[in-house]
């Protein structure tokens, strides 16, 4: 809700008696929603939507249960309702609907999300694939050849078909980009692969997202963008890439503003301690300089999750504005996480911030936003006001025709497969191949040739040679009776011996090879 131009979330003190909300020119200074399951975190990030959205601030957050789509509907009037109305003493309160837009990376249940290699960079992309130094340098070069060859990388068939080009082809490549060791880009294929199977093979393509998309408006009002995230929690590797695009590419487009009057957009990250359970430390330095480089363009980021300690510090140092629900404590490691939540607040005399922590009920919380000096409020005990838009998830045919009636699915709905890296190699490898092959049959032949010349050569000496000893035996014996005719039968015998020995020895010598 809107109060005085603030973004209005709750009342605190059991008289409800003070209004509690967040600056708006604040809320670039990022925040969290804290608390155990049940305790009301859904609520809090859909009343925070609402009043951004009323402020004509952009909204985009991850729906990973599934129960926010509601927000395209207003609100149903109940007993329940009501009651809570009348608590909160809420005179003016009315219910509505908020200009909603339905995403998936999967394209299943919103407009397809998509985002291509080149766009993704190799430093971001060794990073959510968890390369060492070494690989990350291979996979660098294999960008800076496909730039240099103007080679298109737009998916990952793209990006595997380039890495295993420059493999089979490292010799003619290293003398200009360096070594390329074939057992680095084996294990980059394989990284690949993994990030595939998480669903990679869909996220990146064309049209890749533009960023730019996110930040509509409605008759004054933002656009609540929804990613579902249902399916994609799943696949942390995944959802990691898509955040960290997500606040880099913003950072890169977006020019430095400093602290507005209210922010251009924010991001709400659900159950973000999937996010970080799983990250590298490389990953975890990256996203800390992300939410601190991008509060300058005017971007808020707040984190929903189940527990401060689900968060790095690093990460949460940067988070200024706080609202912890019920923090349940059953074990030493859950109580030390407790008494550190309750450290976090400047403390309230009128209460003991870890008790209160423990007991809070559903719907309550202890909040700390920045004044506006920029200076942590006390912690005040919170109870938040109900949402205007529909409790729950929204009727599935009137998501669908939201989403087919939206400009943005005719700009993304079907993916593009251009002329690209990967349909380029495997025709120059089919060229290759082919080149190869005729290489080869011409080899064969030329082979074939050359022993058929040499069977004819020896054949046509053969042939000399058994046509000459007939002729020169015949000579010789001629030369031999000749010879002889003077020495009686005794000198013809041995005249006609030694003139055919003569011609044997003299057929020999001309065709001695």
């Amino acid at each position: 809700m809107i109060k005085e131009n603030n973004v209005y979330f709750a009342k605190a003190g059991e008289k409800l008696d003070k209004e509690l909300y967040l600056l708006p020119k604040m809320a670039n200074r990022h925040g969290f929603i804290c608390g155990a399951t049940g305790t009301g975190k859904t609520i809090t990030l859909k009343v925070l939507a609402e009043s951004f959205s009323s402020l004509g601030v952009p909204v985009f957050l991850a729906d990973v249960k599934g129960d926010l789509s509601g927000m395209i509907e207003a609100g149903e009037d109940n007993e329940d309702m009501q009651k809570r109305i009348a608590k909160f003493g809420l005179e003016d309160f009315e219910y509505k609907s908020f200009p909603t837009a339905f995403f998936d990376i999967y394209g299943t249940n919103g407009i397809p999300l998509r985002v291509t290699i080149s766009e993704m960079g190799p430093q971001l992309l060794a990073t959510i694939l968890d390369l060492n130094e070494t690989q990350e340098a291979i996979l660098s070069v294999a960008f800076k050849i496909a730039d240099d060859q103007d080679l298109l990388l737009v998916d990952t068939k793209d990006l595997k078909a380039m890495l295993n080009y420059i493999s089979e082809h490292a010799d003619e490549f290293e003398k200009d980009y360096g070594l390329i060791a074939s057992q680095s880009i084996a294990a980059i294929v394989r990284s690949i692969v993994a990030l595939e199977n998480e669903g990679a093979d869909t996220f990146f393509g064309e049209p890749g997202i533009d960023v730019r998309d996110f930040f509509n408006t409605n008759d004054g009002k933002g656009y609540i963008n929804i990613l579902d995230s249902s399916k994609l929690i799943n696949s942390p590797k995944l959802y990691s890439a898509f955040m960290l695009y997500l606040i880099s590419e913003l950072y890169e487009t977006l020019p430095e503003v400093g602290d507005l009057d209210k922010p251009r957009i924010v991001f709400f990250f659900d159950e973000a301690h999937i996010l970080f359970e799983n990250a590298s430390k490389d990953l975890l330095k990256k996203i800390e300089q992300m939410v601190k480089l991008i509060r300058s363009k005017g971007v808020g980021i707040y984190f929903v999750t189940q527990s401060p300690k689900d968060i790095p510090d690093g990460v949460i140092s940067q988070l200024s504005n706080k609202v912890e629900h019920a923090l349940h404590a059953y074990t030493p490691n859950e109580r030390k996480a407790l008494k550190v939540a309750a450290e976090s607040f400047r403390e309230n005399e009128e209460f003991d911030t870890e008790e209160l922590l423990d007991k809070l009920g559903i719907g309550e919380a202890i909040t700390s936003m920045l004044d506006e000096k920029g200076v942590p409020t006390i912690g005040e005990h919170a109870f938040i006001l109900p949402p205007q838009s529909k409790m729950g998830q929204a009727d599935k045919s009137l998501i669908d025709q939201c989403i087919k009636t939206s400009n943005l699915y005719l700009k993304y709905s079907e993916a593009n497969d251009p002329e690209s890296a990967y349909e380029f190699l495997t025709r120059l490898a089919k060229e290759e191949s082919e080149d190869a092959a005729l290489k080869e049959e011409i080899a064969k032949e030329e082979k074939a040739k050359a022993k058929r010349k040499a069977h004819q050569v020896d054949a046509l000496e053969d042939g000399i040679k058994s046509v000459g000893k007939t002729a020169m035996g015949t000579i010789g014996r001629e030369v031999g009776n000749a010879l002889g005719a003077n020495f009686g039968k005794f000198g013809k015998k041995l005249g006609g011996n030694v003139g055919a020995s003569l011609a044997r020895n003299l057929f020999g010598t001309l065709f001695k090879r």
